[in-house]
């Protein structure tokens, strides 16, 4: 139930960009079709309180979603400030992941390309192959135990755990989390996974033989990706002109 506490960090500044921000990244998920249906959920801590995170509501496509949408929960699901409802089941992996796993921005999407991989025996993205793939490299974790629907507490508790503090899980037969500081530089992350993925299925696809570079040049390539990462800010900011 939302007190008048809550409702104040709800509306205060620091609040309503990070309102906008997670809204954008979600308008901009379902832009580039990495959303499905009315299912999956991005959130954000807040800084000053990382207990209580933003969340997308239930029922609305990401391309509708603006910051006064946005709904405030605690660690257990309840809303605490917002004008919609919350997805009973929306912060079983969500909650976990930010309390076990301590990471600030939480991205969950079915992907296409992305998922596909996670039906594959290797169950997730080849970070040897194309340069995008490469920002990944040493990033990845995979949850390869399939359990079902993500119906309790205990559900994300173990798909936090099997991150094991990665940026990027995999989730076998399910789809992906993309994790981040910030949601710009998960976004950007989200985005660039995708596509990494989308290359690795359209060149296996062609029956040729795949050709990885060495995993020590890979490795260079992802630190120079988190090097800097001026581009994820400039990408995010031409979203937010182009898609409002």
């Amino acid at each position: 139930m939302a007190s008048s506490h809550h409702e104040e960090v709800f509306f205060s500044g620091s609040v309503a960009r990070l309102r906008a921000d997670l809204a954008l990244a979600l308008r901009a998920a379902a832009h580039h079709g990495l959303g499905e249906g009315v299912c999956n959920h991005f959130s954000i801590a807040l800084p000053e309180d990382d207990s209580l995170f933003l969340l997308n509501p239930r029922g609305l496509l990401w391309s509708e979603v603006r910051a006064d949408d946005i709904v405030l929960v605690d660690g257990d699901g309840r809303k605490l400030a917002g004008r919609h409802a919350v997805e009973p089941t929306a912060m079983f992996i969500h909650a976990a992941i930010h309390r076990i796993a301590r990471k600030a921005c939480v991205l969950h999407t079915h992907m296409p390309h992305a998922t596909a991989l996670t039906l594959t025996e290797g169950r997730c993205l080849d970070t040897t192959l194309s340069q995008n793939a490469m920002r990944f490299h040493g990033r990845l974790a995979v949850d390869d135990r399939y359990n079902g629907l993500a119906l309790d507490a205990s559900e994300g508790e173990r798909i936090a755990r099997a991150m094991n503090g990665a940026d990027v899980a995999f989730l076998g037969n399910h789809g992906v989390v993309v994790c981040g500081e910030r949601i710009d530089y998960a976004y950007d992350d989200l985005y660039y996974l995708e596509r990494a993925c989308q290359a690795e299925v359209l060149a296996g696809s062609t029956g040729r033989r795949l050709m990885p570079v060495d995993a020590g040049l890979a490795g260079r390539v992802a630190a120079q990706s988190l090097g800097e990462r001026l581009q994820a800010e400039l990408f995010f900011e031409a979203l937010r002109r182009t898609l409002g």
